[in-house]
């Protein structure tokens, strides 16, 4: 969502809930959702997000230090330490469900890079249905991006009970059968969701929805609306998803 910036310069965090109201999912991961500097607090204020009366944020409750390493699953650093938090997410990625989801998990994850990545992974009950989502951002290095999705992969098969899962997120992969892709391979279905960037003229697939294979798509696609195509240089991808 490019901290709320449209394509005309300008950060308008409504537009980005203007567009989640049209497409009206249940889970939605978000990339680049808290500011780069200062606090990094979040680009959508919590009040907005309230006020919009749709969604509520996965409160991960981290903020941009070390300390998130000691942070054991399901407990936020305001719970442990006592302190408030700005932050919607980790590293920029957050995720948002619809009110009436019910969070069962959270946790923050420390990537392997250069430069400042994460990802956030939420185990949630949506309608009796238990899903587990991971919100991503991959690097810009082809290396460190291959390093990230086995860190994400090795993770959840070490420390998390089965629950079918899906991985979404901005790849940072312009090619299709990339290694780093393919890494999904293992056990994972890369939902044919279409170009999403730019958001002008969009001639590659960056964002994607990866299914794990207990779970079906039963469709997917771009949401190319007239608000999507202002809010951001990325264009949202979707998937509706059975068990």
């Amino acid at each position: 969502m490019r901290k709320a910036i449209g394509i005309d310069r300008r950060r308008r965090p409504e537009r980005v809930l203007e567009v989640l109201r049209e497409i009206d999912a249940d889970v939605v991961a978000l990339q680049e959702a808290d500011k780069r500097f200062g606090t990094r607090a979040s680009a959508v204020p919590h009040a907005l997000i309230d006020s919009h009366g749709l969604y509520k944020p996965v409160e991960f409750g981290v903020s941009h230090s070390r300390l998130a390493q000691a942070i054991p699953f399901g407990e936020t650093l305001e719970s442990k330490l006592g302190l408030g938090t700005k932050n919607l997410g980790w590293h920029g990625n957050a995720i948002l469900v619809k009110r009436e989801v019910e969070v069962i998990g959270f946790e923050a994850l420390d990537l392997p890079t250069l430069e400042p990545r994460g990802a956030v992974l939420a185990e949630l009950n949506v309608r009796g249905q238990e899903l587990r989502v991971v919100g991503m951002h991959l690097d810009l290095s082809g290396l460190w991006r291959k390093r990230q999705v086995m860190r994400i992969l090795d993770h959840i098969a070490r420390r998390h009970r089965p629950m079918p899962t899906v991985i979404m997120g901005d790849t940072n992969e312009w090619r299709e059968g990339s290694r780093v892709l393919k890494e999904f391979a293992r056990g994972y279905t890369m939902a044919d969701t279409g170009l999403s960037f730019h958001a002008r003229r969009p001639v590659v697939a960056l964002d994607r929805i990866i299914v794990e294979r207990s779970l079906t798509i039963v469709a997917c696609g771009v949401h190319h609306s007239v608000a999507a195509s202002k809010a951001s240089d990325h264009l949202p991808v979707w998937a509706k998803l059975s068990a």
